[in-house]
């Protein structure tokens, strides 16, 4: 709905999509004055009880057969009893089944190194509970507070209502997009984005209507710190003249901080993981289990909770269930100090640091929930680089008026709730920006009433000032956003992080604003993939819209990358157009972007490649496949035409000659081709593959090149399209059923198996599964090694299905029959129960336990070559996620079994403590030699 729109709605309403709570507030318009008043939430609070409450906590929970059986789970507005349900009760019976709990979805959302529509939550949750996207859970929570508006107002249902959502200010562009989504998903379509420190302070402008004017003075400098439970916000909000001789002031946003998901969360696991050491210490046991770590997470933020509050006691004694027993009597017990609480606590993620320090930069040491934590924990070395950056943003250069420190602190999320956590961020402001001459200088304190319901309350104030009434912020976008053209590039390699950048969209652009870089126009191919890396900076906010410059990641941060192939109609085109990019900031909050041909107006959307913010194609994105090597123009035309006259109409060269004529072409072993030149000659392969019906001799060749050429299916950019197109020409089209042919189909799928979907794999899988469980006719030798090869490849499989097809290999090891195919079956265990996928789910790992009955069968297997023992590796590896890792008996066992055959040291590191495989290592995983430059993952990923 547009600000001109003359059907308005009676109420217009906040939400709060917290990460550990949602809150939704509301005006009625028809009320003079009108006021912000609190939504209560009917939830279930315990079984067979519901209540109305000002929250709703952010968990969604799928019952229990027996907690279902138990009564009927319905609310007032439901027809039907529901196995599933949100707030208060389902955050409570996570405590007591932790694998039946969604619970971070807002942290989740805003992952860019997963598939966020994908569905994985709960992470590693039972295996009878369905699976949620974040965008499914966050739509959740949104569909409970609809119901219970609706019930309540049944005349002015939510999807008539202008709503206005949350987030934090940080959010890319992706996770505000898929906000949007989530609420489109139940029927929202009035719905604007709000930033929640922003909100926050709406919120106080709104609570102290009759006094702020007399508080707030122009030149002045207001920091918003926002920490919720799972991200870490800084704001700054300038105070300036409404005009040169006016008395009025007016609010702007003029800097914000970087995504940091650092919040409760992160205290929670602090203290666990402080429990963790002393009960070890204290019992002597090895390690606690996973089921007994995620409850004594739980526990932890209860601790949390009561050891930060002003009224706290000397100590806290933590109880834990021991593994096994649902008895009080089989429970272990902590005990933690209050100077333990705040050595964890205040000094841990609150320590007294310089104005001139840095946060740490690399991985964070908590991966327990599969979340990219702040690497730093130190909010106060976060915030001192953000107000170092940004101390004079939205000042002119010859301001020496205004102030550079601020004036005003507004503290906003539950975390800050805390009076000593508070006071450490307020001591820390003071010691840095007290000067000689004014020794006693401290920010001033902007109280906010209800930390929990500020969000909320602020965004439907915000509706208000959207029709014109209350105080408005004027908020530009304080972030610039950049297209990359090229990085610094010497020898083929990367010769530094820097990045020549277009910008396409200002930090001072304003919601409604278009621009259009028509300075530097863009050619492209219709009908070919193109790639447009974009970048978004927080700190340079005064770079103009279509400037040139140079850019790196100490100043900007990579977004996914917009990817698109540009067309006019189904058939394709080989047209050259130029081609402008404009950009827009819509009213919602989001960014819009287009391709335009500005001789005849025709215009492309671009969207931004959500798929495409997996890790497998992150890697991508950072250029580590393309830097391998650039290959001359001559070489590339040269090696085309060796491919031509194969496959082309005039071919003259025979199949099994081709490879040779390439390596004598490119004057290097095909193992050395860059990956420059592979995609270069898998284009030309799918241009002529129509070539490849002449014979079964040109069909398995054409097939083995371009599964090689394409290996492994991501690391260079577009490579998910390519993969699209080859699985279109590819796939159930074989034109010889040649053993031969059908052999080489399964090596190019295997092959490029880390660029497909899901639903492409269970395709492929379908006749493996009734073949390698021994259920259909026997294969040939040859294509029975490649279709275990293959099936093993395919790690978006089921978790069901991937045990099934360990069990098989492990029983046809067993056989005297299978000798010959020994090698191929071990590599296949190793690859379908390891614990670190080359790029599959985490959350899809074959369970602990039947990795460690695996491991056992095979510690007694012969002979312990080499194929036996990287299998062994594979199922043993650690990786620090307590719910992957087999037991450290388990481990031990394993690496005594290691040094008794003479494996490898290297072998023995990575079960006894984790690491990088080195490139032999990543090669005999994968199954052959990967391209230059290309790496398997070395982290958690969906």
């Amino acid at each position: 709905m547009s600000d001109d729109d003359p059907v308005l709605s009676r109420y217009v309403v906040g939400i709060d999509l917290g990460t550990t709570n949602s809150a939704l507030c509301f005006v009625d318009t028809h009320e003079s004055p009108w006021r912000v008043e609190t939504f209560r939430i009917p939830q279930w609070i315990d079984v067979g009880q519901y209540e109305t409450r000002e929250t709703l906590p952010s968990f969604h929970y799928e019952l229990t057969r027996d907690e279902s059986g138990s009564l009927e789970w319905k609310l007032p507005w439901q027809q039907t009893s529901s196995a599933v349900c949100v707030g208060a009760f389902a955050r409570d019976a996570g405590l007591r089944h932790p694998g039946r709990r969604v619970a971070s979805a807002k942290s989740w959302l805003s992952h860019d190194g997963v598939d966020r529509t994908a569905e994985f939550l709960p992470w590693h949750g039972d295996a009878d509970v369905s699976r949620l996207s974040p965008v499914d859970a966050s739509s959740r929570y949104l569909a409970h507070l609809q119901a219970a508006w609706n019930h309540a107002h049944p005349e002015h249902a939510l999807d008539q209502q202008d709503v206005v959502i949350t987030l934090p200010a940080s959010f890319d562009e992706v996770a505000r997009e898929l906000t949007v989504l989530a609420a489109k998903k139940i029927g929202l379509s009035r719905v604007y984005l709000i930033e929640e420190p922003q909100s926050a302070f709406y919120a106080w402008i709104d609570s102290h209507a009759q006094s702020w004017h007399e508080m707030i003075s122009a030149g002045q400098m207001i920091l918003v710190c926002d920490i919720g439970g799972g991200t870490t916000d800084f704001t700054l909000i300038r105070v300036q003249r409404a005009g040169d001789d006016s008395q009025q002031v007016q609010f702007h946003r003029v800097a914000v901080g970087k995504h940091l998901i650092l919040g409760g969360d992160n205290l929670d696991l602090a203290i666990a993981k402080l429990a963790e050491e002393k009960l070890l210490r204290e019992t002597g046991l090895a390690s606690l289990a996973a089921e007994q770590w995620e409850r004594l997470i739980q526990v932890a933020r209860m601790a949390k909770e009561t050891m930060l509050a002003p009224d706290r006691p000397a100590a806290y004694t933590l109880n834990l269930p021991a593994a096994g027993s649902k008895l009080i009597g089989g429970s272990l017990q902590v005990s933690l100090s209050a100077a333990e609480f705040d050595a964890a606590l205040v000094d841990g993620f609150f320590p007294q640091v310089a104005l001139s320090d840095r946060p740490a930069i690399g991985e964070s040491g908590f991966r327990e929930f599969g979340l990219p934590y702040a690497a730093d924990p130190a909010v106060t070395r976060h915030l001192a680089a953000f107000l170092s950056d940004h101390r004079r943003s939205g000042l002119a250069d010859d301001d020496t008026v205004s102030d550079i420190r601020p004036s005003w602190l507004l503290f906003n999320g539950g975390v800050m709730a805390a009076p000593a956590l508070r006071n450490r961020i307020h001591e820390s402001l003071s010691r840095w920006f007290r000067s000689d001459d004014d020794q006693d200088w401290s920010p001033g304190l902007l109280e906010a009433p209800r930390l929990d319901l500020a969000v909320a309350r602020g965004a439907a104030y915000y509706a208000m000032v959207r029709r014109g009434e209350g105080v408005k912020i004027a908020a530009n976008l304080g972030r610039s956003y950049y297209m990359q053209i090229a990085g610094n590039t010497a020898n083929g390699h990367a010769a530094s992080d820097t990045a020549e950048a277009i910008c396409l969209i200002p930090g001072h652009a304003e919601a409604g604003q278009r621009f259009e870089v028509s300075e530097h126009p863009l050619e492209l191919q219709l009908g070919e993939p193109v790639q447009f890396p974009l970048w978004a900076s927080s700190t340079r906010l005064s770079d103009r819209a279509g400037e040139m410059v140079a850019i790196n990641e100490s100043e900007a941060s990579r977004l996914p990358p917009i990817c698109t192939v540009l067309g006019q109609s189904k058939r394709r085109e080989v047209k050259t157009i130029r081609v402008v990019i404009q950009s827009e900031l819509s009213e919602i909050g989001t960014v819009a972007m287009w391709c335009v041909e500005p001789e005849s107006g025709r215009r492309w959307q671009l969207d931004f490649d959500i798929r495409s913010t997996l890790e497998t194609d992150r890697e991508a994105h950072r250029g580590q496949g393309e830097s391998a090597g650039i290959v001359d123009h001559e070489t590339i035309q040269a090696s085309a035409a060796a491919i031509e006259r194969v496959f082309g109409p005039h071919a003259n060269l025979a199949p099994n000659q081709l490879i040779a004529a390439l390596q004598e072409i490119t004057q290097c072993k095909r193992d050395a081709w860059p990956p420059s030149l592979l995609r270069s000659l898998w284009q030309t392969l799918i241009d002529h593959h129509a070539g490849r019906r002449q014979s079964p001799q040109h069909e398995a060749r054409w097939l083995n090149l371009v599964g090689y050429c394409l290996r492994p299916g991501y690391g260079v950019a577009v490579d998910d399209w390519r993969v699209s197109q080859t699985w279109k020409t590819v796939f159930g089209k074989l034109a010889f059923s040649a053993p031969q042919s059908r052999t080489e189909s399964l090596i190019l799928w295997r092959r490029i198996a880390g660029g497909m979907t899901s639903g492409q794999q269970q395709q492929l899988a379908a006749p493996l599964m009734t073949l390698l469980q021994g259920k259909g006719a026997r294969a040939e030798s040859s294509e029975l090694l490649e279709s275990w090869r293959l099936a093993a490849s395919l790690e978006r499989l089921t978790l069901d299905e991937k045990i099934r097809l360990g069990r098989a290999a492990l029983g046809e090891l067993r056989r005297k029959k299978s000798e010959s195919i020994r090698p191929t079956l071990l590599w296949s265990i190793g690859r379908l129960g390891s614990r670190q996928p080359v790029y599959g789910p985490l959350n899809s790992v074959v369970t602990r336990v039947e990795a460690e009955q695996w491991l056992s069968e095979l510690r007694s297997t012969s002979p312990p070559d080499k194929s036996l023992q990287l299998a062994v590796v594979q199922l043993a590896r650690r990786t620090g996620d307590r719910h992957v890792d087999v037991s450290e008996e388990a481990r031990l066992m394993t690496n005594e079994y290691l040094r008794s055959v003479d494996a490898p040291d290297h072998y023995v590191l990575l079960v006894q403590s984790g690491g990088r495989l080195s490139i032999d290592e990543e090669n005999a995983v994968f199954g052959e030699s990967l391209p230059l430059g290309i790496r398997l993952a070395s982290g958690p990923m969906i």
